[in-house]
């Protein structure tokens, strides 16, 4: 998926797209087709940026947000977000 794509789907600014990248925080494949230079983001690209971009919309500094966020994909079953539609009983 290229940046455009990305930024669509997420909404992120593209200031802070390429500030997740260059922190180290994604490394998108980056592709040179003639004199220009493509981004390419992988399904890992986009879980984390959507991650990311959760937590620091929520105030969240980067490294903090990017913690929390590389917790919640390792550990999903730990409920760090609210499902939509919670159990009753």
């Amino acid at each position: 998926m290229r940046t455009q794509e990305l930024l669509a789907k997420i909404d992120i600014p593209r200031q802070k797209l390429y500030y997740l990248e260059q922190k180290g925080f994604i490394s998108p494949k980056k592709t040179v087709i003639g004199e220009k230079e493509f981004r390419e983001y992988s399904e890992e690209d986009l879980k984390k940026i959507e991650h990311i971009w959760k937590y620091l919309k929520k105030g969240f500094k980067y490294k903090v947000a990017y913690a929390k966020a590389m917790e919640e994909i390792a550990h999903p079953q730990l409920g760090f977000t609210k499902p939509e539609n919670p159990p009753k009983g």
